[in-house]
């Protein structure tokens, strides 16, 4: 065989191998070529070809074993168990860039799926390898570094505390420095990732001054970088006081507010986070959040949004509403009782509608001028209805509860009350007639409402055990008339006239 035919069927193979592995990384972007492809063994027919001789071939070799482990946990199992991530590590440091972001996106696509498959990429010394790579000087594979390193940091406590202690934070935040928009988001999500499992690791991103980069780039107009960046300062803000205040002396608000309205409804919904994050921790910090008027701003908000966009702008009113009577009398005078109302009207899901009773329990609890505000709102028939309410689910039935029972005994405002005597069941009754039991004695325009709208009358009816506190405060009421106005109201009192018409004997 001459030298000539020799190098053809080299280049024969080569051709052959470079069509295999490209019409195997075309077919693994389709999911419903996935089961077939792992059945045909076609993993460990991409294993050798990572150590190929030709770059084009590791590369896309790379590119289809990433494609197929992001499908799901079994293929991205396949990959673990075939030994191939060890050689992806040794890669990382050996190859070019264009096999590192392909080689990366494998690290990513394995451990994105569960912790056990992230620590198998972590067993491996893929973190070593990554750190290596946000070195580099290609921001195309400091971002394929930055996504691996975020689907690993995600899972838990133990897996981000690896990642800090392999030294991530620091270049991550050099990462957000960087002019690319695309490294910038990442960077921002793998500092979010690393931040939210506990408060250790909050500060360990926090010493890196990670906080005052990302508040540089609030009103970057990037929805996904502003996303990511929102979503890193509220879980960096979420676990102390001392972090959040860190977050809110960045001197971010009031601009930050501007994003209440941004068109993306992940940016609206990460920022209101943000603000629940920040006012669920002292009242010194929702004051903050007040004066720069970011309770009206929230408001707002939920006017525009539905669903559980509106979740986080729900709960930061009644975590303000919760610290002190003139904290959740600003909500009121923003008007967020009218604003929370309408939502529990028009949401679906159970677990929107318990924190919005949740919030109206925080606004109503504090005095009979806060009770009065959620009255009006003609609330208490929807709360107790949401209570009785079989499908509802069992938290929205107690937080419904919760919520009536501390605002009835503040409530003084007995128009909103009476419809309760008809309705609620005796464990709410009792605290419907304690308050008509304080309020009556000492209003004579109330008591003689209370006889002609029939509430005297349906007091009456109440069979309460002797002794028990709903008698004293039925008793309480009752000495609030003459002894034969409670006697013609009682039941039978008309049966007893009755028969003394039937004894009486004319003169």
């Amino acid at each position: 065989m001459s030298q000539r035919q020799i190098l053809q069927v080299f280049e024969q193979y080569q051709k052959a191998r470079t069509q295999f592995v490209q019409t195997v990384a075309d077919l693994a972007a389709r999911p419903q070529n996935t089961e077939t492809l792992q059945n045909a063994g076609v993993m460990s027919l991409l294993r050798p070809l990572l150590l190929d001789a030709v770059p084009t071939i590791q590369q896309t070799a790379a590119l289809a074993l990433g494609r197929l482990a992001n499908y799901n946990d079994d293929l991205a199992e396949a990959v673990v168990k075939g030994d191939i991530l060890p050689q992806l590590v040794y890669s990382l440091a050996e190859q070019n860039c264009f096999y590192k972001k392909a080689a990366a996106f494998v690290l990513r696509a394995v451990a994105k799926h569960s912790p056990e498959l992230a620590q198998a990429v972590v067993d491996c010394g893929a973190l070593d390898a990554l750190v290596i790579s946000l070195e580099e000087f290609d921001p195309g594979v400091k971002e394929a570094a930055g996504w691996a390193i975020s689907y690993i940091a995600r899972h838990n406590a133990q897996l981000s505390q690896a990642v800090v202690d392999a030294g991530v934070v620091p270049l991550l935040v050099l990462c957000i420095q960087e002019p690319e928009i695309a490294l910038k988001r990442v960077a921002a999500s793998a500092l979010s990732d690393i931040a939210k499992h506990s408060p250790e690791l909050a500060q360990t991103v926090v010493d890196t001054g990670a906080i005052a980069h990302l508040a540089q780039m609030i009103l970057n107009p990037d929805a996904k970088l502003k996303r990511q960046v929102f979503s890193a300062l509220s879980q960096i803000a979420k676990h102390s006081v001392d972090v959040a205040e860190m977050v809110v002396e960045a001197e971010i608000f009031p601009a930050a507010l501007v994003c209440l309205k941004d068109p993306d409804e992940y940016v609206r919904k990460n920022v209101a986070t943000l603000i629940r994050e920040i006012t669920k921790h002292t009242p010194e910090l929702s004051q903050i959040i007040v004066n720069v008027g970011g309770v009206a701003a929230v408001i707002d908000y939920l006017g525009d949004s539905e669903g559980n966009v509106r979740l986080p702008g729900i709960m930061m009113l009644g975590y303000v509403a919760t610290h002190s009577e003139n904290l959740a009398m600003a909500v009121i005078v923003s008007k967020g009782v009218s604003q929370l109302a309408i939502c529990l009207e028009e949401e679906q899901e159970d677990h929107i509608k318990a924190a919005t009773a949740w919030a109206f329990g925080q606004i109503g609890r504090h005095t009979p001028e806060h009770a009065k505000a959620v009255a009006v709102a003609n609330v208490f028939p929807k709360l107790l209805n949401l209570y009785l309410d079989t499908k509802s689910s069992e938290d929205l039935q107690v937080k419904a509860k919760k919520a009536l029972k501390s605002i009835l005994q503040k409530c003084t405002y007995l128009p909103a009350l009476e419809p309760l005597l008809y309705e609620a069941p005796s464990n709410i009754l009792k605290h419907v007639i304690s308050q008509f039991s304080k309020v009556l004695p000492h209003d004579s325009k109330a008591r003689r409402l209370f006889v002609t709208s029939g509430g005297l009358k349906k007091v009456q009816e109440i069979k309460a055990d002797p002794g028990s506190a709903i008698q004293e405060y039925i008793n309480a009421i009752n000495n609030c008339y003459p002894e034969e106005i409670v006697r013609y109201y009682s039941p039978g009192y008309s049966e007893t006239l009755l028969e003394r018409i039937d004894n009486f004997q004319p003169v």
